[in-house]
């Protein structure tokens, strides 16, 4: 038996990387053999930073393409997008007339998201925390999945919680969290974070080909204080020796890898070459799942319609027994 259901979002971004997947995605793939899961394309979501719209769906498509690919079974998980249950903006609404604004307002993540957008201070935007409590508590969920850095955002929705339910009975179910070991993943610089957002070049995506694979694995940043092969490497610094640990599942090869580099038996260049050719192995599975899903995009369609189908039977349930418990005529 199934310990219980668990929710997560994700903002749509297109194509998703390394960073993307070992922070998340092969999660998500994880928790389906132990939880009901319930994965949602928060598109409602990015339109508090997203300017320009026109990407949206294409970028819908692209992320849950990756979904799929990487594992995410639609038989017995629900996914959907955001905005085709629209019960969430109705439950968003009710729980903003019991949300102090200044809970809001406080928030660190508010703070930054301000001066990342100064001229983009809307409306959605302080009231992101509510949607995405929305987002939970419409589903029930029992757990959600959080790295400890966002531990903050989950005990914001169960703060929400209890306030609600102080006020109109115990309605809504106040969610556990399920902290889990996410790996930073820098990008190919050696120092950002890996994003699409930065250098184009700063990301592997999961769809690269071999050849994209190679040419951005051998332009990347490896051990800053090493300049030639004869010098002794410092691997616990080296990036690509991070990003192959990951991929590696052999903790004895990669200690030898590490000696060799100490001991400049095996070279920067050496060790890229390899690494690039183990990840495109790695990735060899996903690309080719990728691409029977992409000969046929209304199916993808078809599965995010009927998510939203099988979302909204939840939704309309939870959304009722609120009305109910606030009263509404």
């Amino acid at each position: 038996m199934k310990k219980g259901r668990v929710f997560s979002g994700a903002r749509p971004t297109g194509r998703q990387h390394l960073g993307n997947y070992f922070g998340a995605i092969r999660n998500y793939v994880a928790l389906q053999e132990e939880y009901d899961c319930v994965y949602c394309v928060v598109d409602l979501h990015a339109l508090t930073s997203l300017v320009d719209t026109s990407p949206l769906r294409e970028y819908t498509y692209e992320m849950v393409l990756d979904w799929l690919a990487a594992g995410i079974d639609p038989t017995r998980t629900i996914v959907f997008v955001q905005s085709h249950v629209p019960q969430v903006t109705e439950l968003y609404t009710l729980l903003g007339m019991t949300t102090p604004l200044g809970w809001l307002t406080r928030l660190p993540t508010f703070k930054d998201k301000v001066r990342e957008q100064p001229d983009n201070v809307n409306y959605g935007l302080v009231g992101y925390p509510v949607l995405m409590a929305a987002d939970i508590l419409l589903y029930k969920a029992d757990a959600v999945p959080v790295g400890i850095d966002q531990a903050p955002h989950l005990e914001f929705t169960r703060e929400i919680v209890r306030r609600f339910n102080a006020r109109y009975g115990e309605v809504l179910v106040e969610p556990q969290m399920v902290l889990t070991e996410a790996p930073k993943i820098l990008g190919l610089d050696g120092v950002s974070k890996m994003s699409k957002s930065l250098e184009k070049d700063n990301s592997i995506e999961l769809a690269d080909s071999p050849e994209d694979i190679t040419r951005k694995v051998m332009g990347a940043v490896t051990d800053p204080a090493r300049l030639y092969k004869k010098d002794p490497g410092h691997p616990e610094v080296c990036n690509i020796f991070t990003l192959h640990r990951l991929i590696a599942g052999d903790e004895a090869r990669m200690d030898q890898i590490a000696r060799d580099c100490r001991g400049a038996t095996l070279g920067c260049v050496e060790h890229k070459r390899m690494f690039a050719r183990e990840l495109i192995e790695f990735l060899a599975p996903f690309r080719e799942i990728r691409a029977k899903y992409a000969e046929h995009p209304d199916d993808v369609w078809d599965i995010l319609r009927d998510g939203a189908a099988r979302a909204r039977v939840i939704a309309s349930q939870t959304l009722d027994e609120v009305k109910r418990a606030v009263r509404l005529p």
